[in-house]
């Protein structure tokens, strides 16, 4: 099994025991949380957008945040990793959150790439030359192939993006409820 795939299919199951971890470590105060959600609710909007474009496994999205970045999903959920680590009020809740991040999704996108490129062939590789993978352009790329899309919010439902906003809410109630404890 290669780096790449071993990361891809364990991200999720090696992520709980590493947010028990930075939940252990976590000092959040009501300012920290507040932050926290407003950087998050950043992220939660970007994956939005992005999820309600995304057409997996159908065609190569290249329009509304994909013309601006190749993993506007990752960007969204790295800047709910940020929140989440203001929100914790913990330097060692931060470094495991975010080396978390940098190290799984590092390898999760690059495989990524190397699915759409075998799928998309030329077209993604304009695609990628054009769209960073990461930080985004701060202007949209005119593509020749791009393909006309539009956020649809049966897409956004049909991707399940909710699950991402629901799981944010129930962290920053997880911290609320460590201030009040940590209060008494």
């Amino acid at each position: 099994m290669s780096a790449a795939t071993f990361f891809a299919r364990w991200r999720v199951r090696l992520g709980y025991p590493l947010a028990v971890i930075a939940l252990w470590l976590a000092r959040p105060s009501l300012k920290s949380i507040l932050t926290g959600a407003l950087i998050g609710a950043i992220g939660l909007w970007i994956r939005v957008r992005a999820a309600g474009y995304l057409h997996k496994q159908e065609v190569l999205t290249t329009t509304g945040p994909y013309a601006y970045t190749r993993n506007p999903l990752y960007l969204g959920s790295f800047l709910l990793t940020i929140g989440a680590a203001v929100a914790a009020h913990s330097w060692s809740s931060a470094l495991i959150l975010v080396c978390y991040f940098a190290l799984f999704y590092s390898f999760v996108m690059r495989r990524e790439e190397r699915e759409l490129h075998q799928r998309h062939g030329d077209a993604f590789s304009e695609y990628a030359r054009t769209v960073p993978l990461f930080l985004p352009r701060l202007t949209p790329a005119k593509l020749s192939s791009e393909t006309a899309g539009a956020f649809s919010f049966t897409q956004y439902k049909k991707n399940r993006e909710y699950r991402a906003a629901i799981g944010f809410l129930l962290l920053l109630v997880v911290f609320a409820v460590i201030w009040r404890l940590r209060s008494l």
